[in-house]
C-alpha cells in the first residue's frame, strides 16, 4: 500500500547560519548578497578566515549571534586589532567577520556607528562600512568621524599601542590594509571630487582658523 506522506521538496540537510563555513562553499555556489561582486566572507583573506573559524573566541562567543546579540559582544570590546601573539585573531576581527556573515541592514550599522557611548562599537561599524559600502557612501559616512579624538587601544603582532578614533578612520579612508585585512580598492577623495561625486571637504583645522580670524576681527572693531 502506497504511503500518503509527502516528501519535502528540499531534502538537503540545513546548516545553522552561525556556521560560516556553510557560506564558503568551495564550488562557488553562494547565492546570497554580494559586496563588490563577491561573497562578503571572501573579503577576508583565506588564511585569516581559517584562523578566525578555528579560534576559541569564534567558537564560543560568535556561534548563533544575530544583529541584536552581536551588539552585546561588541560593547564588551576593549581594543581593536587584527592578529596578535601566535597569529591569533582578535575579538575585533572575529566580530567584523561575523558582521560580514550577518549582513545587517544599513540602519542597524548606522545605529552602531553613531552610538555615543561605545567607541569600539563605532570602530567595528566603521570597519564594516569600509569593507562593504561604495566609495561615496564610505567618505560621506566616515569623514565626520575625523572629529572624534577618543583614544583606542590596539593589539597586534608587535604588542599593544595607543591610537585614536580619528587616526583609525583616516587609515580606513587612505590605507590599503587595516587590522591585517586588505581593504577593497576604492577611488580616492580627489578622484571622486574630479568626477563630481563628492563636494570638496572643508578641513576641521581650516574651520577653526577661520573662526579664530573672525573673533580677532570682531575684537579690533
Amino acid at each position: 500500500m502506497a504511503s500518503n506522506e509527502t516528501k519535502p521538496k528540499d531534502s538537503k540537510p540545513k546548516v545553522h547560519l552561525a556556521d560560516a563555513k556553510a557560506l564558503l562553499d568551495s564550488r562557488g555556489l553562494y547565492e546570497g548578497q554580494t559586496f563588490h561582486g563577491v561573497n562578503p566572507l571572501l573579503l577576508v583573506e583565506k588564511i585569516i578566515r581559517d584562523r578566525i573559524l578555528e579560534s576559541l573566541y569564534w567558537k564560543e562567543q560568535c556561534f548563533g549571534l544575530n544583529a541584536a546579540t552581536l551588539l552585546d559582544r561588541a560593547t564588551e570590546l576593549t581594543y581593536i586589532g587584527g592578529e596578535y601573539g601566535n597569529q591569533k585573531p582578535t575579538p575585533f576581527i572575529c566580530l567584523v567577520f561575523k558582521l560580514l556573515q550577518l549582513q545587517p541592514e544599513k540602519e542597524i550599522i548606522l545605529a552602531y556607528l553613531h552610538d555615543p557611548e561605545f567607541k569600539y562599537l563605532r570602530a567595528l561599524a566603521a570597519m564594516y562600512i569600509r569593507l562593504t559600502w561604495n566609495a561615496v557612501e564610505v567618505f560621506k559616512t566616515l569623514e565626520p568621524l575625523l572629529g572624534d579624538y577618543r583614544k583606542l587601544r590596539v593589539r597586534g603582532m608587535g604588542g599593544w599601542r595607543q591610537s585614536y578614533m580619528d587616526e583609525f578612520i583616516d587609515d580606513l579612508l587612505t590605507k590599503e590594509r587595516v587590522c591585517d585585512i586588505a581593504l577593497p580598492r576604492m577611488m580616492t577623495r580627489a578622484m571622486l571630487e574630479d568626477a563630481e561625486e563628492l563636494e570638496p571637504r572643508e578641513s576641521l583645522l581650516g574651520s577653526e582658523l577661520e573662526s579664530e580670524g573672525e573673533d580677532e576681527e570682531e575684537g579690533e572693531i
